[in-house]
């Protein structure tokens, strides 16, 4: 049975992980990187904290939703144990592997560069997403077969009344806005490893779920809607950023990511729910670079920081140093099937996702027509 692809959602993968890959980037130049383990450049580019600052407070929550979507999806041709079966080897495996064999290396290159004694460090680093998103599933996927098998019931019938208004997704945006006040997270932007990062991402990955399964009509008001929603987190930053110097108290900071993310959706699937070979590939890729990605940022900053070049054309250098290592490793990677799913890549090339344009049209009947 074909499965209906969202091309907008596996778009939001990849331009989330490339967001996170220039991001992490960006620390290098901030002066607190080092105290966080990253490798440091002498001379700050301050100013690149402005726009690291209004992509940090969703950037994270939005791969969150993003991966319930996938979920939601991939139970379509899966029971519960075909379910946990797959997310055991697209999910755990790499977070292990991740764990044991590629951030110790990232790590190994911080200490060489600052000197540090040398010591084998198997912790989660940048995985640690991996890690919670499996422990989602393992929660969640109870509740969402239970959904599954109540298409028809008063929740869903409520919910769709609900969503036909932008004020539907109020009770969505207080759930968050609750959990900052329970948790009181400090910063709201700490969400490795913390509670705070373990709890907005089990709503958000529940919601991501929850929002697809829901249908078109939270999508139709999400579309219609999607220029209040930047208007309205556009002026939430702007208070962030000027009455608050970019440390809101957290209930505002919680209302302006779910506004960002709300319009991000609105936009995405305006203007990306379409195949194409760019996608088709990056999409695969995503998966691997993310993995890899602070391997070549670390080993990049070894070999350029050092330069005595402006920083702004270091943080270029290193960017294209790093993306460049990561596809090049990508296509090493693909290539030989003992590491494969390894990188949470299918063992098989014929699993491989379908883009296809005719697809699109055999679903336009199934699609939501694009104001």
């Amino acid at each position: 049975m074909e499965t209906i692809r969202r091309y907008d959602i596996d778009w939001l993968r990849v331009i989330a992980i490339g967001l996170l890959i220039i991001y992490h980037v960006a620390i290098t130049f901030q002066p607190w990187g080092v105290f966080i383990g990253f490798i440091q450049n002498e001379k700050s580019l301050e100013p690149l904290w402005v726009p690291m600052s209004l992509l940090n407070v969703w950037r994270i929550p939005i791969l969150f939703f993003v991966s319930g979507m996938g979920v939601y999806f991939a139970m379509k041709k899966r029971n519960w144990k075909q379910l946990i079966g797959e997310r055991l080897k697209r999910i755990l495996l790499p977070f292990l592997f991740g764990m044991l064999c590629i951030v110790p290396l990232h790590i190994l290159i911080w200490q060489n560069y600052y000197n540090q004694d040398i010591i084998y460090s198997p912790v989660p680093g940048h995985l640690w997403f991996l890690g919670n998103i499996f422990i989602y599933v393992i929660i969640l996927s109870p509740v969402f077969f239970l959904l599954q098998k109540n298409k028809n019931s008063k929740l869903l019938k409520w919910s769709k009344f609900l969503f036909k208004s932008p004020i539907g997704l109020i009770p969505v945006i207080c759930l968050f806005v609750l959990e900052t006040i329970i948790i009181k997270p400090e910063p709201f932007e700490l969400y490795a490893m913390t509670l705070h990062g373990f709890v907005i991402g089990l709503l958000a990955f529940f919601f991501g779920f929850y929002f697809v399964f829901t249908g078109k009509v939270l999508w139709e008001t999400i579309l219609k809607w999607r220029w209040l929603f930047t208007g309205l987190a556009f002026s939430l930053f702007l208070v962030r950023f000027i009455l608050f110097e970019l440390k809101s108290p957290n209930y505002l900071t919680s209302i302006e990511a779910c506004l960002w993310i709300f319009s991000v959706f609105g936009f995405s699937y305006k203007y990306l729910d379409r195949p194409s070979k760019t996608l088709a590939y990056l999409s695969q890729a995503a998966y691997p670079v993310y993995i890899i990605h602070m391997i070549y940022m670390y080993l990049g900053a070894v070999l350029i920081i050092p330069l005595n070049i402006p920083a702004a054309l270091k943080f270029i250098l290193l960017t294209a140093f790093t993306i460049t290592g990561c596809f090049i490793t990508y296509e090493f990677i693909k290539r030989i099937s003992i590491l494969r799913p390894l990188f949470g890549l299918k063992t098989e090339f014929k699993a491989r996702i379908i883009y296809k344009a005719g697809s699109i049209k055999r679903l336009q009947g199934l699609t939501l027509k694009k104001r």
